[in-house]
């Protein structure tokens, strides 16, 4: 390893490699706290060459490389593991615009831009890229594309692989895959920008990217509305989506359980509603230049003929931006009043759109009754068919040791439900080395062995962020 060493500090010089315990091991730990790794030294180079040049030389003396963007994944997917036979791999010097066409709505730009520099960016424009998430301030466009990043405008906008128009990887030997340029058709085969996109670096790293913008948003209105059941959001998710059509940016739902441990969390928030009720609906309305005047109206319509239907019990609607985030507010603050509160078991999942309410009504007694004082929650985007899906651990649980004893069949359990519904165990946060084993066990067994058949042919070496995603012996 020091002749690896050496060569590498040759390669990248001072700036891109270090061995420097100082600067290395705050990156060694995921940001969650939940693993924490070794490596031989901190790679941080400055252009696609130098990446390039890295890759051929950890092939040449078969060093494992495990890249990472904003390092703000959820999965432990940019951690080595505990060998230090790794390196880490920085995109962050990366950062640079390389082409914007303000008039195309397209930008490139190299993969360590972080999140919100490139909104700022493309905002000047007036333009927006609309993808968003609370990690926004440290997650880079590398680390989004890895891992096909969700977020809260997925219902109106896709995930992270429907804004991606072309990408740039280095390979596991060393050669650049190039497909930065944007084609509106294109038939020579497989769509290989696709397949690297949500390979979590498994099969190339990905150094640049061409995104598809959007016209800035002029005006937005931002309703709460107050429901019976989750079958009622339901309806009114489909109600919204024929009343307001493509003005329909965000839908999320949230249970009065959460609602009141963020009140209870958050020092000066206030409930939207005067009174309780068993689930609420957070929804966006908006609109650029040409359509933003009709919003407020809009809004009021959605929500009278809502009321005419039966399908809510009380709304509002945030008369000014400040109030529109504070009711966003509520909903992104659920996980930290969760967190306050105790030990939980987390999960990421999704099931057919259509199937949503039914799984959550359908699996949240049955989760309970399995495990006695254990509260079920879910919340999150519901016109995505993609909630967060927690299980509250009873009082007095002690926090490591309940998610290590009862916490995992509790996992093991909504994952076995969510399969058995036709759905993922992961929704937008990837794999990772958390949800590898269960990916195995739950996983149909052709999807797993195409998986596999696809990393051992593009790295044969298994070099490329080992132990993630997929087991290439299983």
């Amino acid at each position: 390893m020091s002749e690896f060493a050496l060569a590498a500090a040759n390669l990248l010089g001072p700036r891109g490699w270090t061995q420097d315990s100082e600067l290395v091991d705050p990156w060694l730990t995921d940001w969650r706290g939940r693993y924490t790794g070794r490596a031989i030294g901190l790679a941080s180079p400055a252009s696609t060459a130098e990446v390039a040049a890295l890759v051929r030389l950890c092939a040449e003396h078969g060093v494992p490389i495990v890249p990472q963007g904003g390092n703000s994944g959820m999965c432990g997917g940019a951690t080595p593991d505990a060998s230090g036979t790794a390196i880490l791999l920085s995109l962050r010097r990366m950062a640079a615009i390389r082409r914007f066409d303000a008039a195309a709505r397209e930008i490139t730009c190299d993969a360590g831009v972080v999140l919100q520099t490139l909104h700022d960016t493309v905002e000047a424009e007036g333009l927006r890229f609309p993808l968003t998430l609370g990690g926004k301030g440290s997650a880079t466009i590398g680390g989004l594309i890895s891992t096909n990043a969700g977020g809260t405008q997925v219902l109106r906008h896709g995930v992270m692989r429907a804004q991606v128009l072309g990408i740039e990887a280095v390979l596991a030997d060393g050669t650049v895959f190039d497909a930065l340029t944007p084609l509106k058709k294109d038939n020579r085969g497989f769509d290989l920008k696709q397949l690297l996109i949500g390979s979590e670096g498994t099969l190339g790293i990905v150094t640049a990217a061409t995104l598809q913008l959007q016209p800035a948003l002029a005006g937005r209105s931002v309703l709460w509305a107050g429901l019976s059941s989750i079958t009622d959001a339901r309806a009114l998710l489909l109600h919204a989506q024929k009343v307001a059509g493509d003005a329909l940016e965000g839908f999320e739902v949230i249970p009065q359980s959460s609602l009141t441990a963020v009140l209870d969390h958050v020092p000066g928030t206030r409930a939207p509603l005067a009174g309780e009720h068993p689930w609420h609906a957070l929804i966006e309305l908006a609109g650029d230049a040409a359509s933003a005047e009709a919003l407020p109206a809009l809004a009021e319509n959605l929500l009278a003929s809502a009321f005419e239907e039966g399908l809510i019990e009380d709304a509002t609607i945030a008369a000014s931006e400040a109030q529109a985030e504070q009711f966003w507010l509520l909903r992104d603050s659920i996980s930290a009043a969760e967190r306050a509160h105790g030990p939980a078991m987390q999960h990421d999942i999704s099931v057919p759109v259509a199937r949503m309410a039914d799984f959550i009504a359908a699996t949240a007694p049955k989760l309970e009754a399995r495990f006695p004082g254990t509260r079920a929650i879910a919340f999150g985007h519901l016109g995505d068919g993609n909630v967060h899906f927690h299980a509250i651990a009873p009082a007095g649980a002690v926090r490591g040791e309940w998610e290590e004893r009862e916490g995992k069949a509790i996992s093991r359990f909504v994952h076995d439900e969510v399969t058995a519904w036709g759905g993922s165990i992961s929704a937008e946060h990837g794999i990772g080395q958390m949800k590898r084993a269960e990916l195995a066990r739950v996983g149909d067994p052709v999807h797993l062995a195409m998986l596999r058949a696809v990393k051992r042919a593009l790295d044969p070496q298994g070099l490329l962020n080992p132990g993630k995603l997929v087991d290439t012996d299983g």
